[in-house]
């Protein structure tokens, strides 16, 4: 509460793990998404083997009922109220906020989150792209609906998959041993970073970076963190239930709890603050 009372610039770094207050399913090992999705199980499949491009060529049938499930279930998600807090916090500071997040869910922007301060790191369940994505073409995928898919089954049927300019289609997200994803809206989002960065370092501000339900799985958000702290300096806020230790040589705290839980802590103690 003290660093963000001081701060002048907030970085919010986000995994999966900042959705399960908001009823996101936890997918950190099969047991969450074999729960969720029975036939997977039934296959042996875990989230690694369905992040796999292939799946799009092979069976898209299936490929569109695992993600065209997960896009529906995204759009009517509502973010839990931590989102808010921290969406506060920022707009209150001299150099704002920015946002980057491995997650794919669109959720930061369905908190109302500025566009153009947020990063996603392995892009958007919400665009669309095609399969080789040569034609270096993302395109919204606002107007794509699907029946009731049933994750007893989790197909859609062949008329259901999405086309972009009559050609099958897939999400614009960054998958495992992906050759063909098409980067260039991550690539546009990373410029806006940098440059959040470099005036954060003109300006010598207080840095606070808040992250949240990033787990050493997959470590992309966690060392962007670590690395944001030691090139601009200021404190690291790590909210995880678990791998919430903060490494030596990094100044920061660690909270094991919920994302929603820590941050309204914070929040607390931050009004308390600012009320002396």
């Amino acid at each position: 509460a003290e660093a963000l009372k001081k701060a002048s610039g907030l970085l919010v770094t986000a995994g999966a793990g900042i959705g399960v207050d908001s009823g996101l399913p936890d997918f950190r090992g099969t047991e969450g998404l074999w729960k969720e999705y029975p036939p997977l199980k039934h296959l042996h499949l875990d989230f690694a083997d369905m992040a796999n491009p292939d799946w799009f060529r092979r069976d898209p049938c299936f490929a569109w009922g695992f993600y065209g499930h997960r896009m529906m279930l995204y759009r009517r998600t509502v973010p839990h109220e931590g989102f808010s807090i921290m969406r506060r916090w920022g707009e209150g500071m001299t150099n704002k906020y920015f946002v980057f997040t491995s997650n794919v869910d669109g959720q930061f922007q369905k908190a109302g989150y500025a566009e153009d301060r947020i990063i996603e790191c392995h892009g958007s369940i919400h665009f669309l792209q095609t399969l080789d994505g040569y034609d270096g073409e993302i395109h919204p995928a606002d107007d794509i609906t699907f029946g009731e898919i049933d994750p007893a089954t989790l197909r859609v049927p062949e008329e259901e998959i999405p086309q972009v300019r009559g050609r099958p289609a897939r999400p614009n997200i960054l998958m495992f041993g992906d050759m063909y994803w098409e980067g260039s809206r991550t690539g546009a989002q990373q410029r806006r970073f940098m440059k959040w960065v470099q005036s954060m370092k003109k300006s010598d501000s207080n840095l606070v970076v808040v992250e949240l339900g990033a787990g050493e799985a997959v470590p992309t958000v966690r060392r962007t963190s670590e690395a944001m702290v030691r090139q601009l300096g200021g404190t690291l806020l790590r909210i995880n239930p678990r791998d919430s230790h903060v490494p030596h040589g990094v100044n920061g705290l660690s909270l094991a709890c919920g994302s929603k839980e820590g941050l309204e802590l914070i929040d607390s103690e931050l009004a308390k603050l600012q009320a002396e």
